[in-house]
């Protein structure tokens, strides 16, 4: 049976990491734009994309804030639209599905539960005046009060809400309940094969970014999903490109981008998010598989098509 292309997501610029902490780091309209380009050309068939204030770089769910840069990338590139619902960890479901809800992307992310999400260690990098905007130090030091909330209600509001647009969910699994929250919500109805599945390691509140936990993780999706799903895996921090290779050698897809990890090698800032996306075309090639392009990516994730959207 002939290998499976590797499918390469590239999440742009997310809502965790703040302008101070790397200048790379996009949250202009035109830098959003650029570094999507970039990464498609780079060999990214899905752009997994946040929209940010363009004025001083903090997370956004409004939609002016995405309408001026979501023309132009898929003005320029055939790769797959991916828009976030998780764009803050204080705001309601509704208001985090607006943008998916109002452009009709072909996918957009779904986190499978509630969970603890902080990032609350990366301020202490920093002192008071190394802050470049007023609302970063905070906005990072509380970040251990957060609870990001995807209840069982808000997930079924999400998916039924979104199910007339026809939009594949990247189902973000922080941990192994999320996988079991997953199959509930697919035994009920609300989500069709085949699913996609984000494995997510790293991140502060969910499972520790070891291999074991990874194959823990894909073995327990067998069991619970059988041939009904396809996957992937997001290793925050140092955790990336080590997991992302792993992953590519197990059958699996992979996401990078600065979203997740600012760095392109141990202590080295990434000068965009192409670097990434370059590096691991170039890993995941010279192990012997090949990348997907945006058409490969959408028949194998039975996408609807980027003629479809509201953009």
């Amino acid at each position: 049976m002939a290998r499976q292309k590797t499918i390469i997501t590239c999440a742009i610029t997310g809502a965790i990491h703040t302008p101070t902490m790397s200048d790379a780091l996009p949250y202009t309209y035109d830098d959003i734009a650029k570094q999507a380009l970039d990464a498609a050309e780079a060999g990214a068939s899905i752009l997994h994309l946040h929209a940010r204030n363009p004025e001083d770089g903090s997370p956004s769910v409004n939609t002016d804030d995405f309408a001026p840069f979501l023309p132009r990338i898929k003005q320029a590139t055939d790769a797959v639209v991916n828009i976030s619902t998780g764009g803050s960890l204080t705001l309601s479901i509704q208001d985090r599905i607006n943008p998916a809800k109002t452009f009709s992307p072909e996918m957009c992310s779904m986190n499978m539960g509630s969970m603890n999400f902080s990032f609350h260690p990366l301020a202490n990098r920093y002192s008071d005046d190394d802050w470049k905007f007023d609302w970063e130090r905070d906005y990072v030091k509380n970040s251990d009060q957060n609870i990001f909330r995807n209840t069982f209600r808000d997930i079924k509001e999400a998916a039924d809400t979104l199910a007339p647009h026809d939009i594949k969910f990247e189902h973000e699994c922080y941990d192994v309940g999320h996988l079991y929250n997953l199959k509930f919500c697919m035994d009920i109805g609300l989500f069709k094969a085949p699913i996609f599945i984000q494995f997510i390691f790293g991140i502060l509140g969910g499972i520790g970014p070891e291999v074991d936990n990874l194959v823990f993780m894909k073995r327990t999706a067998d069991r619970l999903f059988g041939d009904d799903y396809r996957w992937s895996v997001l290793g925050a921090g140092g955790a990336q490109m080590n997991l992302a290779t792993t992953a590519s050698q197990m059958g699996g897809n992979v996401r990078v981008g600065l979203e997740d990890s600012l760095f392109i090698s141990r202590g080295k800032l990434a000068e965009g998010n192409a670097a990434q996306v370059a590096k691991i075309r170039r890993i995941v090639e010279d192990l012997g598989a090949e990348v997907a392009t945006p058409d490969e990516a959408r028949e194998i994730l039975d996408l609807k098509g980027g003629d479809r959207v509201n953009f």
